[in-house]
């Protein structure tokens, strides 16, 4: 990579020995630049404020019982406008790890396709959930038990709010959206690998669990990134190209036109303008 050439930046919040965070929201991060985090999910729940997120490439309102959901892959930055009030949860993957039970994973893959949620202002236990959670983590002793029951509980009613889908799920499934927001590769048979699984079976999965076929979902993930590294960085189309593991620019460029029947290069002037 040239010197000159700007990344997306990487924020962390969470230390190397912290799994999660349950933290009141900090009043000082009101304006941010675009950034994605480093390996952690992060929920965010205003009980006041306004103001406007940006999630990838879309403006969201702060409004009152808000709560985002922002995925590690996802770039988005704060624009708060009114002194915010409301809780913060980091989520690493360590912790997902060490769950005692496969709840809490079946519930955030019912959560991808969020990233705005209005909870009801009168869900008074939203509010008590978060702030005992918050309380729990402050103890000497941090029971698991207590945290993840405290999580789950929050993810349901986050669900229940989002009407979102309540396809069968498996752990291959929650794997194989691991594996994409690890590594970008434009194959469904490099997925089938490392799932220990062939092409065939993962597209029987992705269809079950997300009611597309492997490629697609790959795609949706893939044409994403690409978005991201056209607007937020300045690198040229044959690096990003080369970033992604496309063999060479006509076949990424022709890719990409096939979803947004744009060129890269004319995206990235479009959106640009649209700035």
């Amino acid at each position: 990579m040239k010197m000159d050439e700007k990344e997306i930046k990487k924020y962390n919040k969470i230390s190397s020995t912290e799994s999660i965070k349950i933290v009141p929201f900090d009043v000082q991060k009101r304006y941010t630049s675009p950034h994605k985090h480093d390996k952690y999910l992060e929920i965010v729940y205003f009980i006041k404020g306004t103001g406007a997120h940006y999630l990838d490439f879309e403006k969201f309102e702060i409004t009152p019982h808000s709560i985002f959901f922002i995925k590690k892959e996802e770039v988005h930055h704060w624009e708060i406008t009114s002194e915010p009030v409301g809780y913060v949860i980091l989520i690493k993957e360590s912790f997902l790890a060490h769950s005692l039970d496969d709840t809490i994973p079946k519930q955030l893959l019912q959560l991808t396709s969020s990233q705005c949620i209005q909870a009801d202002e009168n869900d008074f236990s939203l509010f008590a959930l978060f702030s005992a959670l918050t309380w729990e983590m402050n103890q000497k002793v941090v029971l698991q038990q207590v945290i993840e029951g405290g999580l789950k509980a929050i993810l349901a009613k986050m669900v229940s709010y989002a009407d979102a889908s309540q396809a069968e799920t498996t752990d291959k499934s929650v794997l194989f959206l691991n594996f994409l927001s690890e590594k970008l590769v434009n194959s469904v048979s490099y997925y089938a690998g490392l799932l220990h699984t062939s092409a065939q079976n993962l597209n029987v999965l992705s269809q079950k669990a997300f009611g597309k076929t492997a490629s697609d979902v790959i795609a949706i993930h893939m044409i994403k990134e690409i978005k991201r590294q056209l607007i937020y960085t300045n690198k040229s189309i044959n690096a990003i190209a080369y970033d992604l593991s496309f063999k060479d620019t006509s076949h990424f460029t022709k890719y990409f036109k096939r979803y947004v029947s744009l060129t890269p290069l004319q995206y990235r002037k479009n959106a640009v303008l649209e700035v």
